[in-house]
């Protein structure tokens, strides 16, 4: 089983021109501000190619709008790139504001298929989170389980490092505690099952948030992160908008029983479909697009190999 994480950036279908397009990879508001068709429609290629060229069975993505949105995209996109079907689609939806939900392609039916979005923190015990994520939903889109015969995933995108990083640091640390919680609900004995946590869970890179992390509920041996075993300075996905730095907010984090199984297995990073640094931007000089060329998304996709799992 090979499975891949993939932030689309901003996927969304809409009505241009008469006819329904795909939003392009790009962070503003596509009310405000509508890029051409042309340039929508390739980015949505490169997005597909990213895709069709990592050949996963399972692709965890985040930042999709709805399922017409995942269906749009597999049929006359990702499907005009010679990959074969992804026939089980999933978006179901969450709390983002802005409507930008966790969702999957899969190659395989999963048995399980359940949203954590309605979950508060009283809800897992949490009692000593602050009142409106102990009284509230929790997550700020939400966890994703997919259960298949052999493995389980839990798709997830943490609240990202801004604008307040110290008040979302408080948030993504509680959604980390919280999947930490969901995993030891669903199992009598989380080290001793097969299971995986996907997706972009925006922990910042240096210098771009607090030096802590907000990931350490779900690290000190309950799962480990693929990551990892990187070398570093090779393990980034992210540049941070204007800057040099580099992050890795997606992740495969797998059970310690995977991670012993799979000694070996090291994450691929496929960084073709991003913008050059120099293009990197959340908006032009006058808050219009910015002059980017075509890209697949702003993120990489990372993607690892599971031999023999079902």
């Amino acid at each position: 089983m090979r499975v891949a994480t993939f932030n689309l950036q901003n996927m969304r279908l809409r009505t241009q021109e008469g006819r329904p397009v795909l939003d392009g990879a790009f962070d503003q508001d596509e009310s405000d501000v509508q890029r051409p068709v042309a340039l929508s429609l390739a980015d949505r290629e490169q997005t597909a190619k990213v895709i069709h060229a990592a050949q996963a069975d399972i692709v965890a993505v985040q930042e999709v709008f709805d399922t017409p949105a995942l269906d749009f995209f597999h049929d006359n996109f990702l499907l005009q790139t010679g990959s074969p079907a992804y026939p089980f689609r999933y978006c179901l939806a969450g709390n983002d504001g802005r409507g930008l939900n966790v969702a999957a392609l899969c190659r395989r039916q999963p048995i399980i298929v359940k949203s954590h979005a309605g979950l508060t923190g009283a809800d897992l015990d949490l009692s000593d989170l602050p009142r409106e994520l102990r009284d509230h939903r929790l997550f700020r889109r939400d966890c994703l389980e997919l259960g298949f015969t052999g493995v389980t995933l839990f798709v997830c995108h943490f609240k990202a490092p801004y604008p307040d990083a110290e008040k979302a640091y408080v948030i993504r640390e509680a959604e980390a505690r919280a999947v930490r919680k969901i995993v030891e609900m669903r199992f009598d004995d989380p080290r001793q099952e097969r299971w995986m946590i996907v997706g972009d869970l925006n922990e910042p890179g240096a210098g771009d948030g607090p030096a802590r992390s907000a990931l350490t509920p779900l690290k000190q041996g309950f799962s480990f992160d693929l990551l990892d075993r990187l070398a570093p300075g090779t393990d980034w996905t992210y540049e941070v908008p204007d800057t040099h730095l580099h992050s890795r907010p997606d992740r495969i984090l797998v059970s310690p029983r995977l991670a012993q199984e799979y000694p070996d297995v090291r994450p691929e990073i496929i960084r073709t479909g991003m913008p050059p640094p120099r293009h990197n931007r959340r908006g032009g000089a006058s808050g219009g697009p910015p002059d980017t060329p075509s890209h697949a998304s702003d993120h990489a996709l990372v993607y690892a190999d599971f031999p023999g799992l079902a």
